[in-house]
């Protein structure tokens, strides 16, 4: 990218007043444009499929399919573009997936404003942008060692939070587009890899180990 061509943003989050906040802060800087602004992660991903952003800045707690599916698909779809995950969850469980689903950055809302654009310089240049708290807290649980729920894979945590968080199988099936006996093998597959029989005691896990935070696992998806 020549050097004098502003870095293009894209902006997904689902509060309007959020986005205009961050179009403000981040055209303060003269290197940066922004693009596109999306509610959800459907939209963000059917206009990135097809038009150009440098870096995406994506909030996890969306309508519909959510942060980690938009993220997961994106990166299949679009493996150039960057993401940078701005969010209210300080949860390291979440922001490990984030990064394992390939994430550039992973920083909170409750960071200090000029966090976001200093984050969006270093992932423009190439590296990872980490809220410090997130950052002490992944090597915390890293030195803690293995979880049960660190076994599952991006798809079965995205699921495993939704049954935490009392969703039912169908309901799942409906909104993921997938059979009921799909998500119900998915059930079972989470359940033997946790050790967790139920939705309660799934949900007593989630909130032991800090991955229900905020408003609710069955938008984090």
């Amino acid at each position: 990218m020549p050097a004098c061509e502003p870095l293009k943003i894209a902006i997904a989050d689902d509060h309007a007043v959020v986005r205009s906040g961050y179009r403000r802060l981040l055209e303060l800087d003269e290197t940066v444009e922004v693009v596109a602004e999306f509610a959800d992660g459907e939209s963000a991903y059917r206009w990135l499929s097809d038009h150009r952003a440098d870096i995406l800045i994506l909030d996890l707690s969306m309508p519909g399919r959510g942060g980690l599916a938009t993220l997961q698909r994106l990166r299949h779809r679009v493996p150039q573009l960057r993401v940078l995950v701005f969010t209210m969850h300080d949860s390291p469980a979440l922001a490990a997936q984030a990064l394992h689903l390939g994430a550039s950055g992973y920083v909170t809302k409750s960071s200090p404003p000029e966090s976001l654009i200093d984050a969006v310089r270093l992932v423009g240049e190439g590296g990872c942008a980490l809220s410090a708290e997130i950052a002490g807290a992944l090597q915390a649980s890293t030195d803690a060692g293995a979880l049960p729920h660190k076994q599952l894979s991006p798809r079965e945590f995205d699921l495993f939070l939704l049954f935490a968080g009392g969703v039912g199988v169908e309901q799942i099936a409906a909104d993921r587009c997938l059979s009921v006996k799909t998500v119900a093998n998915y059930q079972t597959t989470i359940r033997h890899k946790t050790g967790l029989g139920n939705a309660l005691e799934m949900y007593r896990y989630a909130q032991e180990h800090g991955l229900l935070q905020g408003s609710g696992s069955n938008r984090l998806q």
